[in-house]
């Protein structure tokens, strides 16, 4: 009997190696639409928010009367830049494929839930060959953006179990603080945006060092 039948992954910096794509794509955004230079550390925080929230949040100077303006020719940019322009791979992390197929075949339910936009989620699943795996899958730009536990309700409401059974897997602090509103247990991820340190203060069950382990973990203690 599986403590948790029901498991859901963020896509960037989880099961997908995309931080430095989505990184340049950002900092080339903001220096074309309005010539600002982002850091890399800056860019990397908000990756797992929905891309309208991370915009704002990178930029709170913007001016009030051009803001929707701006944010759009931001995001518009960023689009373009990240799934046409950008020439940074984004690779499943090595062994991710192997781990989807073993879960699944142990009998998991699979489900994703993601920052991305759907066309950017679509893309990169279907250059990845991984559809088959996922039961079903959530965006942000569909649903409010992490930390808002509306993703996981969606998919909850769906697959028809309830958020006892579900265990949140992700590399970011959002996708634990969403787990966290949604009173879902979280395991975090530390090859991905965050670190252990920032991670645990979110209260995950552990984090790993790389997704490849969550088989054994699962195996070990929640079986």
């Amino acid at each position: 009997m599986k403590h948790f039948p029901l498991l859901v992954f963020d896509w960037d910096g989880t099961l997908v190696d995309s931080i430095e794509r989505i990184m340049t794509s950002l900092q080339f955004a903001s220096k074309q639409t309005i010539d600002t230079d982002l850091t890399d550390s800056q860019a990397r925080d908000v990756i797992g928010l929905g891309l309208m929230e991370a915009i704002e949040q990178l930029h709170p100077e913007l001016d009030a009367q051009q803001h929707t303006v701006t944010l759009n020719k931001i995001a518009d940019a960023y689009r373009q830049h990240y799934l046409h322009d950008n020439t940074v791979p984004a690779p499943l992390f090595s062994g991710a494929y192997e781990l989807l197929n073993e879960l699944r075949n142990d009998g998991y339910t699979l489900a994703i839930s993601t920052g991305k936009s759907r066309a950017g989620l679509e893309q990169s699943i279907n250059e990845h060959q991984v559809a088959d795996f996922f039961s079903t899958t959530r965006c942000a730009g569909e649903n409010k953006s992490k930390p808002h536990p509306e993703m996981l309700h969606e998919i909850l409401d769906e697959l028809k179990f309830s958020a006892s059974q579900t265990l949140m897997i992700g590399d970011s602090e959002h996708d634990l603080k969403m787990a966290n509103n949604a009173s879902m247990q979280c395991i975090g991820v530390t090859h991905g945006v965050h670190d252990a340190e920032t991670l645990n203060r979110h209260k995950p069950l552990t984090c790993l060092a790389d997704i490849t382990e969550l088989s054994a973990y699962l195996s070990h203690n929640h079986t």
